[in-house]
Order: C-alpha cells, then sequence, then structure tokens
C-alpha cells in the first residue's frame, strides 16, 4: 500500500522533505556514499515565474481590471470602471512606442495611470461597505499592491513586475541570449561525484551570491547529516573572505 508523504506547511518545507528522501534513496541504493557528500559544487540561477513582460501599460490595465473584478464581486457600484477606454489606452501606448512617438506615448501612459488611480479610490471609499469576510482581505491586499505599482518609479526598489506573482524580481545574469530575468534567485547544490541534488533554497530580493553560500551549506548539512569539507563556486561568489 502507496504511504502518503506527512503534512508539511510551505514548499520549502516540501522540497527540503523531498531532497531527504531523494538522499536516504540514495545512500541506501549505493548511489551515493558519505564521502561523495563531503564535496559539493554550488551555483545560483533564476527560477523564471510565468509572466509576461512587464510593460507600464500592461501593469495599469491588469490592475484596473483586477480592481473592477473585485468590486463587481463586492457588489459595488464604481463611477467608471473605464473598461473601453483603458484598454484602448493599453494598446495605444505600444504603437506609439513601437512608431517612437515617446511624447504621445508618455501622454497616454499618465492618462492610463490616472484611470487605474481613479478606480483605487473610488474602491477605497467603499471599503466600510464589505463586510468583514475573505474577499474584504482580497480587495484590501489588492488595493496595497496596486497602490506599490502606482507609487513606484524607473529606479525604485522592491518593484512589483506582477499583480498575481508580487515576489518577483528582476535578475540579471549576464546571459546573452537574455539580459533580463523576472523570477527568484534558486541556490543548488550538487555532489561532485554522481550530481545528485542535495541542496536546493530560494532567496528573494536577488541577494549577492557569496551570501547565499553560508545557508547552502547549512542546508547540505541539515539535509545530509554531513558537513561538506570542500565547496566548489564560481566567481561570482568572490569577496568577503570566499
Amino acid at each position: 500500500m502507496r504511504r502518503e508523504p506527512p503534512l508539511v506547511q510551505g514548499h520549502a518545507e516540501r522540497v527540503e522533505w523531498l531532497l531527504t528522501k531523494t538522499i536516504e534513496a540514495g545512500r541506501s541504493s549505493g548511489t551515493i556514499t558519505d564521502k561523495a557528500l563531503k564535496r559539493v559544487a554550488i551555483d545560483t540561477t533564476v527560477m523564471e515565474k510565468n509572466i509576461a513582460y512587464p510593460t507600464d501599460a500592461r501593469l495599469y490595465e491588469r490592475a484596473r481590471a483586477l480592481l473592477v473584478g473585485l468590486a463587481k464581486r463586492a457588489g459595488i457600484d464604481l463611477r467608471q470602471s473605464y473598461a473601453r477606454l483603458a484598454p484602448r489606452l493599453a494598446i495605444q501606448v505600444g504603437r506609439y512606442a513601437h512608431a517612437r512617438q515617446f511624447k504621445r506615448m508618455r501622454k497616454a501612459l499618465r492618462q492610463l495611470k490616472g484611470h487605474v488611480g481613479r478606480v483605487r479610490r473610488d474602491l477605497r471609499r467603499h471599503l466600510q461597505d464589505i463586510p468583514q469576510s475573505p474577499l474584504r482581505e482580497r480587495v484590501v491586499d489588492a488595493l496595497w499592491l496596486v497602490g506599490r505599482l502606482l507609487e513606484q518609479g524607473p529606479k525604485s526598489r522592491d518593484k512589483v513586475y506582477s499583480l498575481h506573482e508580487p515576489e518577483v524580481d528582476c535578475i540579471s545574469k549576464g546571459k546573452a541570449r537574455v539580459r533580463y530575468e523576472f523570477g527568484t534567485k534558486v541556490s543548488l547544490a550538487t555532489t561532485l561525484v554522481g550530481g545528485l541534488i542535495v541542496g536546493a533554497r530560494s532567496f528573494p530580493g536577488n541577494p549577492y551570491d557569496g551570501h547565499t553560500l553560508a545557508p547552502a551549506l547549512e542546508q547540505v548539512e541539515i539535509l545530509t547529516d554531513t558537513r561538506p569539507t570542500l565547496a566548489l563556486v564560481d566567481r561570482g561568489y568572490r569577496g568577503h573572505g570566499i
């Protein structure tokens, strides 16, 4: 009879549970030895999220549609939803950008941003009319997230790149094929012999690679009950005694 895995909280705990079982299976089958677990290679990569390229026009239109949809679910009649005007403006912004008519593009973008701000303020005024419920919590979260979107600038930190994945970071790894990747930085640890993955951990906020080494080694030691004596990394980890 198949045994179900124990109930664990959060994705990180589930991944660590799977890694632990994989390591145990490798040890029991003789695929990996305790000696091999002491020599690991660690590197970081980007776990890309399934989001569209985050342009301002697309984000503003998605934000407006999100707020209007929540208002309808809550039974709130907004003064104006801009259901016809806003999508046209979003399309027009792209056309102006393609034609390199940047002055017109910025004007249309300001208009679109203003429409989103009006919808947000209108919904916020009716917030007291929504009873305490999961829907009200969703409305509050959406108002806060759209507020962050409207306040951010080109050089702001912790920018919003996606409304359904607000924790996404913009990461540049210096790849020739793609300049920017939108996702979360992930550290992977593998054994030098056999290439068995013995550690996987995400690091939100795009930290410097050298700052991820100690937590990655700590996770390897916890999962394998073996302290690595050798860890190979690339030059991106240079600095801070590494």
